[in-house]
């Protein structure tokens, strides 16, 4: 537990429950919340913070699992028109950290620009989309970002360029520990009703292949080399077969949709250690069965019970 916190303009809330945070609706408290009122707020609050502190960032929570024993320290959610903002200029595009991916490759099509397209099928927000190079439908996040700025966990304003990212397929060689403020990307000229056409086209392919109505997290595990990560659960049988953990302390377990067999679901009670444990589960049973390994996509964070 933390004694002390520094004086904040925003939201500093203690035991605060995090699984409403998260899309699979599961996870234990934060030992505190922070809810920054903008990026001066959080950045004197990270300065002024014991550096021993632990400091987590959770975006909207589409990517993520929350152990159910909750996470050490401050977790830091940046959310409302501080850090929701999109503007565009010219061919750039420059949007906060907050800002829904969806609602970016919106901005894009409305200013006629191309590329961005893709960000339509990612759930989640510009800042967790930096941190693993977000990527969908053969796009990634390094073929159009330009430049980010953020903040050390000292509290300093960085900004980092593209080639300082090393970006490579689902993973950034940027400090882990850097909180994104903000993003600008590139495109190219487009007429805006083929680029709203193309975002349609993906928004619906998403609807009808993903569990999008589901309490789930998004893709599950990364593509590993010449494999799809779907046909590996499906192969080893877990599509739709239901796990619970087998510690005494899981709750109505978890499952692989039907619908898309490398989304993770919760269909009704399942708790943090069902879905988790159901992860480590397949990933064993693939590497058994098939002796491909699988690595995680989702970030699991904070402590079992």
């Amino acid at each position: 537990m933390i004694d002390t916190l520094p004086l904040v303009r925003g939201k500093l809330l203690r035991d605060e429950p995090l699984g409403p945070f998260t899309w699979f609706r599961v996870g234990g408290k934060a030992d505190a919340l922070f809810i920054p009122a903008d990026a001066g707020d959080l950045a004197d609050f990270l300065k002024a913070l014991d550096p021993d502190v632990p400091v987590t960032v959770l975006g909207v929570g589409s990517n993520v699992i929350v152990r159910d024993g909750g996470v050490e320290g401050v977790v830091v959610r940046l959310a409302g028109r501080p850090f929701a903002g999109i503007t565009t200029e010219g061919d750039t595009i420059t949007a906060g950290a907050g800002a829904l991916d969806s609602m970016v490759a919106k901005a894009s099509a409305k200013a006629g620009l191309t590329g961005l397209e893709f960000y339509a099928g990612i759930p989640g927000t510009i800042g967790g989309a930096l941190t693993m190079n977000a990527g969908c439908y053969g796009a990634e996040t390094k073929d159009i970002l330009v430049s980010a700025r953020g903040v050390t966990r000292a509290g300093e304003r960085v900004e980092y360029a593209l080639a300082d990212f090393g970006y490579t397929y689902r993973h950034s060689e940027a400090p882990a520990d850097i909180i994104w403020l903000e993003a600008t990307y590139r495109g190219t000229p487009a007429d805006p009703e083929a680029v709203s056409a193309k975002i349609a086209e993906i928004t619906s392919r998403r609807e009808l292949t993903q569990p999008i109505r589901e309490k789930t997290g998004g893709s599950t595990f990364k593509n590993p080399p010449g494999h799809s990560s779907w046909k590996l659960v499906d192969e080893a049988g877990w599509r739709g077969k239901l796990f619970k953990a087998p510690d005494g302390k899981g709750g109505g377990g978890a499952m692989f949709s039907e619908l898309h067999s490398n989304f993770m679901i919760n269909p009704g009670e399942a708790t943090a250690a069902d879905i988790e444990g159901l992860g480590d589960a397949v990933r064993a049973d693939v590497q058994s069965k098939l002796n491909v390994n699988l690595e995680w996509e989702i970030k699991r964070i904070g402590r079992p019970l």
